[in-house]
């Protein structure tokens, strides 16, 4: 059975603050960071869960959307 992964989910992020760290996150046994991105207020990344990205952290304040809604991260 091929194992299928979710490829289709974009993550939009929008920093609220200067200094706001994007990292990704690998899949598999042993979790580890793959990608960071550092973005200044009011920088937008925008990100996609793929077959090697399985996570996405946020660290500062920075507004998050996704397709099940927007949270704001408190920094």
């Amino acid at each position: 059975m091929v194992e299928r992964y979710v490829c289709e989910d974009y993550v939009v992020i929008k920093a609220l603050e200067n200094g706001v760290t994007v990292f990704g996150l690998t899949r598999g046994k042993d979790t580890k960071f793959h990608h960071t991105e550092k973005l200044d207020k009011g920088e937008v990344v925008i990100a996609q869960f793929t077959e090697h990205t399985s996570a996405i952290k946020v660290r500062g304040r920075a507004e998050i959307l996704t397709k099940h809604g927007r949270v704001e991260s408190d920094g």
